[in-house]
Formats: C-alpha cells, structure tokens, sequence
C-alpha cells in the first residue's frame, strides 16, 4: 500500500540524478584548463562529463556557471598547494621555497593538464565575457594578496629586513609563478621549474640564505 506521505515526499526530491556531480565537474575543471573557457566547446564538454544536455542545464545551469564552479573545484583541489604551502612552518622564506618546489610539482603533475588554470585563464576571452576576466583577474590576485600577508608576517617576526617593499616582492613571485605556468604549459620538466623557483630565491630581500 502506498502512503500519501511518501508520495509526496518522493514527490519533492524528485528524480534523482543519473551521474556522479562532483565527478563531472572535476572533468569538466580539467577540459576548461586545458581548453579554456572558449576553446571548450559545449559538446566536448558534457561528453567529458559523461552528460545529457538536459542532465547539463538541470545540475549546472549554464556554460559560465559551470566554469565559475570548475575555478572553485580548481582552487580547493590541484591548485589547492599554494595555500598550503605558504601556510607551513619556517621563515618566509622557507614558506616561498617550500611553494617554488610544489608549484613546480603541481604544474608538471601527469595526472592533469600542465600549468595552472588560473594562471592561463581569461587572457583572450572576447569582449562579451570581460566579465569573466574580470573574475579570473580577482581569482589571480587572491594568490598575490596571499603572499603580501605571509611576508608581512616576515617582516613582522623578523625573519625580513624592516622596511622591505613587500608588494614589489609578492608583484616579483607573482610574475615568476605566472610565468612557470606557461613554461610548464610549453613543455619545460619539474627540474627545470624547480631550477627557476631556485634562482627567483636568489633576488630574496637581504641577499640569498
């Protein structure tokens, strides 16, 4: 015998979706990074995520939606060691070392596409999306706002020399992470972006330790 109640009940969860979400956001993260938000194509999204077109829409809600959802997945999944490295035990400068050797290990892992997401995101989108460059350019600056407080922290415990201009230094780190991710992107090794993060740690603020 059927109970009113849990008709209505069943009723208002509705059908349940056919496909693992947080799956096919990971998938459709990894087609955006190595695609970008214009070259995805719709098509090759929803069969990366292994999606209906309707399934799209109903858990997504749009092509701009799901990007913006894939960034996120992005930062708190594969981008999630710039955090975590500078957030370690040590000096400041042992923060920054320690996130040369993991950025060079991030943007070189096989497991995804080479680089960062961040980095090489909303350069070129057309005019109609400065929208999304423009969230793309206040993702960025997370990462820069991020080292301007771990060397404030620096100076402050003493571990920088007073004084120090920590914007221009996190402007510098900033340049050479970005700059990582498009060799990494054109094919240089993790030695190679270890050996560059190495000689960055050289302009170090009161000379090399």
């Amino acid at each position: 015998m059927t109970i009113k109640g849990e008709t209505q009940a069943s009723r208002g969860r509705g059908r349940p979706r056919l496909f693992d979400r947080a799956a096919a956001l990971d998938r459709a993260m990894r087609v955006f990074w190595q695609r970008g938000y214009e070259g995805a194509t719709f098509d090759e999204l929803i069969a990366a995520m292994g999606v209906s077109p309707s399934s799209f829409y109903n858990a997504f809600g749009n092509k701009e939606a799901l990007y913006r959802e894939a960034v996120g997945a992005y930062l708190t999944g594969p981008g999630g060691f710039f955090p975590a490295a500078l957030a370690g035990e040590g000096s400041a400068r042992d923060a920054f070392a320690r996130l040369m050797m993991a950025t060079a290990a991030a943007y070189t892992d096989d497991t995804g596409p080479a680089g960062c997401m961040i980095s090489l995101a909303g350069l070129h989108d057309a005019p109609e999306r400065a929208n999304l460059s423009d969230f793309m350019r206040e993702i960025r600056g997370r990462s820069r706002a991020l080292m301007v407080e771990r060397l404030n922290e620096g100076v402050r415990n003493g571990d920088m020399p007073s004084g120090t201009d920590v914007a221009q230094v996190a402007d510098f780190y900033e340049t050479v992470f970005r700059g990582m991710a498009v060799r990494a992107r054109d094919g240089a090794d993790r030695v190679i972006l270890e050996k560059t993060g190495m000689m960055a740690l050289e302009a170090w603020p009161g000379g090399p330790a």
